[in-house]
């Protein structure tokens, strides 16, 4: 086929010029191309496709992966959605409980000890299987509390070890790092809970719903507070080989009048009580007949205590009305809410670093929280707080907030149980805490057989009380004075009898050295009393936190077991002092302070701040969402979270 050729004159030349040329194949080469067919074809010449462009094929991709991505989705949900339909149909069965095996002596125990009280030597389920059979025969262990403290024991326990019984006034255990945000609904209080037989079914133990209330440590029984079928209090006796206490603290008073007209928040009960009144407040301020100066009473909320506890409560309350009451009250409702947090100290959250509390009161500043530092209360009345403020020159000015909710937050104290156990051992002189030794043993009761650990207990920061026994190890040589290389040896075991001395024991030469103030190579008693007696008073005790409870819950639940599996060993070898031989003293490893201050949040890791907004929050909420106790709570956590993100907070008023 030929194709036609332009041609142009070429400047100068005058020969045309071809601008494009194409070539006739040879007949040899048609011939190898149609092959040696007789019946020659027409060729055809393949049309190219239109190309499409680059968005097009963009378009496409996405909307491939889309829909993948959408049917992988639906398929997962629905295998999902069959898994727990087949596992519920599986949980409707019908077991039949026939002539169960019960102990007489549950049915009808024994009285006995000094008040003549029925002694529960057995327990319903007792007998009720093989299993249950087997550990009537181990020691028994009892715990006082559900708190952090307990769970954490139970948690790190070994089956078959021990026969455990809990003894704790409540049913369930609470997550209380989240109080505040079940206070205004954020998460439902159900979330927070965890039933304590089912905490305590992995042991096969048992639980007895009571108050403890006193303790015969010379006959190891426990006194305990229960309510009979007819609503009345009736007291029986817990005998035990062992015993943990782990009953928590109350809220100090300071001796303030008038708390009674405040809230506290350490329960679930608090924060339900909490909740119902917030809500009562804001409905009777919607009221058309309420008065400008009630319906400012009626909203103003005031904190007293710049802690943990009353700052979360305070960033919770502000998020409530900033995000809820702002959409479905009146508007005159959030624009007359007023916030007030009073702080005795000059600033809040003063444990934390100076870098975090800066952070919080600029926070609180921009969303027009009222700080009130260097402040104390005097009095709380049913309608108003009185408190008084010191000023820079040392000058006090009294104030008053008008106030339908006051919140106390303020500081630990003994709860009646355990003023009964410090008022028992004459060598109990804390004034918060029951004193417990380095392996949480508490101090002056007999050797082994009872542990405090949590808000309850306090280690002992006393070195000057073992100073006799510490001399009588040291002075090798018996001549009342103890030289470098013996006080080298004393403060190796004085780590070892109080390990948070080690930061302040760490340059023994210049220690030695400073107090050796006659210059003879050698500490007279006077001089070691007052050395130790200074180390002593610069030890910090531990903070009243879920993390400390919970670290001497996992050391006591693993030293537990250890000392059951080894006590026959230990005590064919004449060795007294059980605890020492199967685990070194207890050590707190601090892993950080964190704060929640009002969609954001801080935290305090030793040598390292982070502070923020809402990626602050989330690594808030992730922290507390891995500390919760079973994986129920973790799902209801969530989806709480969820629906406040969708939906909002629960209004309701329950």
């Amino acid at each position: 086929m030929l194709k036609f050729v332009h041609a142009t004159r070429c400047p100068g030349a005058g020969l045309p010029h071809t601008s494009s040329i194409r070539q006739l194949p040879s007949r040899s080469s048609r011939f190898f191309a149609e092959g040696p067919t007789s019946n020659r074809t027409k060729p055809t010449v393949p049309l190219e496709p239109r190309p499409r462009s680059h968005f097009f094929r963009r378009s496409l991709l996405v909307a491939k992966c889309t829909s993948y991505l959408v049917l992988s989705a639906t398929a997962g949900v629905l295998a999902l959605g069959a898994g727990i339909f087949i596992h519920d149909a599986f949980t409707y069965t019908d077991k039949h409980v026939d002539r169960v095996p019960v102990s007489p002596l549950a049915l009808h125990p024994q009285r006995g000890g000094p008040k003549n009280l029925p002694v529960v030597n057995a327990l319903l389920a007792d007998e009720e299987d093989e299993e249950f059979r087997k550990l009537n025969e181990k020691p028994k262990l009892v715990i006082v509390g559900g708190g952090w403290g307990a769970v954490s024991v139970l948690q790190n326990l070994s089956p078959g070890e021990y026969h455990v019984t809990v003894v704790a006034a409540e049913t369930f255990t609470t997550f209380t790092p989240l109080l505040p945000s079940a206070a205004v609904g954020t998460v439902q209080v159900r979330s927070l809970i965890e039933p304590m037989r089912k905490i305590i079914a992995r042991l096969r133990g048992q639980m007895v719903c009571g108050k403890a209330t006193d303790l015969v440590m010379s006959e190891r029984l426990l006194e305990v507070e229960t309510v009979a079928s007819d609503g009345t209090l009736q007291r029986i006796y817990v005998p035990y080989d062992k015993l943990v206490i782990a009953v928590g603290s109350v809220s100090s008073t300071h001796g303030v009048r008038g708390l009674e007209h405040c809230f506290q928040l350490k329960t679930i009960s608090d924060a339900q009580a909490i909740r119902r009144r917030i809500m009562d407040n804001f409905e009777t301020a919607s009221l058309p007949t309420t008065t400008p100066e009630e319906r400012k009473r009626l909203l103003s909320f005031v904190v007293c205590g710049g802690g943990p506890t009353g700052v979360e409560s305070a960033a919770e309350i502000y998020d409530f009305c900033q995000e809820d009451i702002v959409n479905y009250f009146p508007k005159i409702c959030r624009s007359e809410v007023s916030i007030h947090v009073i702080q005795s100290r000059e600033h809040i959250l003063n444990t934390y670093s100076e870098a975090i509390s800066r952070y919080a009161e600029d926070k609180f500043r921009r969303d027009e929280v009222n700080l009130i530092t260097s402040a104390r209360v005097q009095t709380v009345h049913p309608d108003h707080v009185v408190y008084t403020v010191r000023s820079a020159d040392g000058t006090i000015t009294e104030h008053e907030i008008p106030s339908n909710f006051v919140l106390w937050s303020t500081g630990i104290a003994m709860n009646p149980f355990t003023k009964r156990i410090s008022s028992l051992l004459p060598n109990q002189s804390h004034k918060k805490a029951i004193e417990v030794d380095a392996h949480l043993r508490v101090k002056g009761a007999p050797l082994g057989d009872v542990y405090a650990i949590g808000d309850c207990a306090t280690i002992e920061t006393s070195i000057v009380s073992y100073l006799l026994e510490l001399v009588d190890e040291a002075d090798k040589d018996k001549n009342g004075k103890i030289e470098f290389d013996e006080f080298d040896f004393m403060v190796s075991r004085i780590k070892q009898r109080i390990p948070m001395a080690e930061s302040h024991m760490k340059k023994v030469r210049t220690l030695f050295d400073l107090y050796d103030s006659d210059a003879d190579n050698s500490l007279t008693l006077n001089e070691l009393c007052k050395l130790l007696e200074e180390i002593g008073n610069k030890i910090t005790a531990l903070p009243a936190t879920a993390q400390v409870a919970s670290q001497q819950g996992k050391y006591l639940g693993k030293k537990l077991t250890k000392l059951v599996a080894k006590r026959e060993v230990l005590e064919a070898n004449s060795i007294k002092d059980l605890d020492e031989a199967v685990s070194r003293p207890f050590r707190y490893k601090h892993l950080g302070s964190l704060a929640y201050i009002g969609n954001a949040a801080v935290f305090d890791l030793g040598q390292l701040s982070f502070m923020g907004g809402l990626i602050a929050m989330y690594a808030w909420r992730s922290v507390y969402w891995s500390e919760q106790v079973s994986s129920r709570t973790r799902a209801l956590l969530m989806i709480d979270w969820i629906i406040r993100g969708v939906w909002g907070r629960d209004l309701s008023r329950l």
